[in-house]
C-alpha cells in the first residue's frame, strides 16, 4: 500500500508487518511508503472467537489478509463469494452500496477499503440478529 497515511490516537497501537507498534503520549500521523506492507489497525481487529456472525466473519477474512496470515490472491475467490452472500442478506440500497463498494476495493487489492465499507454492515447485522430478522 504506497503512501497509506495512518493518523494514531495517543497509545493506539497497529500491528506493521507482525510487529505491534503503539503511539506515545500524543496524536501523530505515519505515512506507510512500503508497498503491499501488513497493516491492521488494533483497535478495529475482530478476534476470532467474536467472528461468530456472518458480516464478522468476513471481516475477520479481510483482516488476516491485512495482517499477513491469509494470501492476498488466495483469499479474493472466497472473499468475493462471502460478499456475494451478504448481498443476499442485506437488500437494502445503502447496504448494497457498501457491499459494492467492498467487492470493488477487493478487486483492486484496497483492503483497508473493503474493510471499512464491511465494517459498515455490523451495526445493522446486529439489529437484525437482534429482531429476529432471517
Amino acid at each position: 500500500m504506497s503512501g497509506l497515511i495512518l493518523k494514531l490516537s495517543p497509545k493506539e497501537r497497529v500491528l506493521i508487518n507482525g510487529a505491534v507498534i503503539e503511539n506515545g503520549d500524543r496524536r501523530s500521523r505515519l505515512a506507510i511508503m512500503t508497498p503491499d506492507a501488513h497493516i491492521l489497525r488494533l483497535r478495529d481487529a475482530i478476534h476470532p472467537e467474536d467472528a461468530k456472525t456472518p458480516v464478522r466473519r468476513v471481516c475477520y477474512a479481510v483482516q488476516l489478509v491485512l495482517s499477513g496470515d491469509a494470501d492476498r490472491g488466495d483469499s479474493r475467490r472466497s472473499l468475493l463469494r462471502s460478499i456475494e452472500e451478504l448481498s443476499q442478506v442485506f437488500i437494502d440500497p445503502d447496504s448494497r452500496k457498501h457491499l459494492d463498494i467492498a467487492s470493488h476495493a477487493l478487486v483492486q487489492d484496497d483492503h483497508y477499503r473493503c474493510l471499512k465499507a464491511l465494517r459498515t454492515l455490523l451495526p445493522r447485522e446486529e439489529r437484525m440478529l437482534s429482531t429476529g430478522v432471517q
